[in-house]
């Protein structure tokens, strides 16, 4: 079981396993907040409190981006429509990752939608 917590402490999010790639992606907020993404069926995260985060939605209006009202540090994203079946954890917050061990995925969010690792 892993934890992730903002700078305050007052957002905590579980999961089972830390993650064994995560994904940066290079869309206008992503790049913004420097998050990097480790994905969960949203079944098998433990959410913060109701009422900690602050989401941010715009555009397509697909995706809640969930910050910490205390701390502002941006926690995890959500699908709003339920239609996929994955949310994402800010890794950047989960302590004690080694990130040696970690796979970074390139994701061009900005233009073709794909893994730049991919051919």
């Amino acid at each position: 079981m892993i934890e992730a917590a903002c700078h305050c402490g007052a957002v905590r999010l579980t999961a089972p396993t830390a993650p064994d790639t995560v994904t940066e992606c290079n869309c206008s907020i992503c790049r913004r907040l420097g998050a990097r993404w480790a994905y969960y069926s949203p079944a098998e995260v433990g959410l913060p409190k109701p009422g900690s985060t602050q989401p941010y939605v715009w555009g397509d209006r697909m995706l809640a981006f969930h910050r910490c009202r205390a701390c502002g540090v941006t926690t995890h994203w959500q699908s709003l429509d339920g239609t996929q079946e994955r949310m994402a954890i800010n890794a950047r917050i989960i302590e004690g990752l080694d990130w040696a061990g970690i796979g970074v995925r390139a994701f061009d969010g900005a233009d073709t939608w794909k893994y730049l690792d991919e051919t």
